[in-house]
């Protein structure tokens, strides 16, 4: 299993400075070897045959010029090497489909530096461990560091500047099974489990604004200091967004602007990736859950701004709520859904858990207990009246019941499949005599039916509130440092 890791370095002002010349000489071999493959393509489109791609290499000495770029001959020459290596690899992962094009770097504060293993060692100099970076020409010395936890040696590292603050990263380990392959090893062995065994293994956790994430009936949100700070930051930062727009382009106060801003954005997404460990750790840690089970969101179309809608007229456009919308969205954004998710998948895995996802399709409209699905079932964001049984809970938590009920139906089924992005589907038999798709997960003992819009409304009391304990309750999930690890034997199913 491949582990990767996140220190915070402190290097003198010498060692910033060249630290910064060796990102900068990396920036300027990377955008080379862009403007390089630009004009081979376009050169191909224009007089090669139709098919015939020119072929590209890992070189960089023809953009080292005495004349033009003398101070590249201060940097060594495996700091370049690594750059245009890193171009070359990104180059044919594009080719292969697997990302977007190597596009231009242009220069911000934010900078980062790769370094291989000849271009760095770890020594231990009074039971401390420092690392040194350089060659034995260019030597830049021992650099403090704060390392938090026990690591392996890497085969390099990355350094990276944020907003002032330096850190080195880097993975170590060895890629066993993949995590689809683990998944489809975990699938196979709850399907040995009966359906009351798997209620008490599997939860369903729903993600919503309000309350982050409902965990069954445990709600896991940032406590109410951290929401407070937040807000109080977010009016710091728009003073100062408001100021920088007055100040004039390259001067020192404008540069003093954007580095509070930087810093405070920093200091929010350090405390968001601090709770998101915090209560996936808990989580890890609970005896009782051993399969999470997340709804299949396309985060990116919900985030999306609406689309503009022209007058009839042709002058201007009318209302489309894109103001109201930008507001949802920065909300949205702010949850870090994915972020949870993807924290979770690889802490699970860790643990000997699994993660899997269902599809997100009217689980907010359906009642847990008898699955009837209307949309007057919910009838504001945190109460959930089913119109057939009566059924009343908290929105969240009812949502977070039918995730766990679909998916036990899901694991059961034989027929039952897992997708690269790790989703649970139904199969479909293809050819004469296939079979219909599986439908949605059902109550034990009820037949769900989805009910028309137009349905009149039954008898029951829709303005009845709801009482104080079933309002969820905002957990503060905190772990103390000396709790380890606990992994769970019998669940721990690796194919090799």
């Amino acid at each position: 299993m491949i582990s990767g890791v996140k220190f915070r370095i402190y290097p003198s002002t010498f060692q910033k400075a060249k630290l910064s010349q060796w990102a900068g000489a990396q920036r300027f071999i990377w955008n080379a070897k862009v403007e390089e493959e630009k004009y081979l393509r376009t050169f191909a489109r224009k007089y090669l045959p139709i098919g015939t791609y020119p072929e590209q290499d890992q070189t960089y000495s023809q953009y080292k010029s005495k004349e033009v770029c003398p101070w590249i001959y201060e940097i060594p020459s495996q700091v370049l090497r690594n750059s245009a290596t890193r171009w070359y690899q990104t180059n044919k992962r594009f080719l292969r489909g697997e990302c977007g094009r190597p596009r231009i770097k242009k220069k911000r504060d934010e900078m980062s530096l790769y370094l291989t293993r000849e271009l760095f060692t770890l020594e231990t100099h009074c039971d401390q461990i420092l690392l040194n970076i350089g060659t034995k020409t260019n030597n830049l010395g021992l650099i403090r560091w704060k390392s938090h936890r026990s690591f392996d040696i890497p085969a390099s590292i990355t350094i990276k500047r944020q907003a002032g603050c330096w850190t080195v990263s880097f993975s170590y380990g060895s890629e066993e099974c993949s995590d689809l392959d683990y998944q489809n090893s975990c699938l196979s062995f709850l399907r040995d489990f009966k359906q009351e065994e798997l209620k008490e293994m599997v939860v369903g956790i729903d993600r919503g604004i309000k309350v982050s994430f409902q965990v069954g009936g445990e709600s896991l949100s940032p406590d109410l200091r951290s929401k407070n700070k937040h807000k109080a930051q977010c009016a710091y930062i728009r003073k100062h967004q408001r100021r920088l727009a007055r100040q004039e382009k390259g001067s020192g106060r404008r540069n003093k602007t954007k580095s509070k801003i930087a810093t405070i954005n920093l200091h929010i997404a350090n405390r968001r990736l601090d709770f998101i460990h915090k209560a996936t750790y808990s989580l890890c840690r609970n005896q009782n859950y051993k399969a999470f089970i997340f709804e299949d969101l396309s985060i990116k179309k919900m985030s999306r701004a609406p689309r503009s809608k022209a007058r009839t007229d042709g002058k201007g456009f009318l209302p489309n709520g894109a103001n109201a919308k930008a507001g949802l969205n920065r909300t949205i954004l702010d949850q870090s859904w994915a972020k949870f998710e993807t924290v979770l998948l690889y802490k699970a895995r860790k643990y000997g858990k699994v993660c899997f996802k269902i599809s997100p399709e009217f689980t907010s409209q359906e009642c847990a207990d008898c699955a009837h699905i209307h949309p007057e079932n919910r009838l504001s964001r945190d109460v959930f009246l089913c119109l057939n049984c009566g059924h009343r809970d908290h929105a969240d938590r009812n949502a977070a019941m039918v995730l766990k009920k679909r998916a036990i139906k899901l694991i059961l089924d034989s027929g039952t499949e897992l997708s690269d992005r790790g989703v649970l589907t139904p199969r479909l038999d293809s050819g004469r005599g296939a079979k219909v798709k599986t439908g949605k997960a059902k109550a034990d003992q009820a037949i769900g039916k989805e009910a028309s819009k137009k349905r009149k409304k039954s008898g029951l009391d829709h303005t009845k509130s709801m009482t104080s304990s079933e309002t969820p309750s905002f957990l503060d999930v905190g772990s103390s440092p000396g709790d380890q690890p606990v992994i769970i034997e019998e669940f721990m199913v690796i194919r090799a």
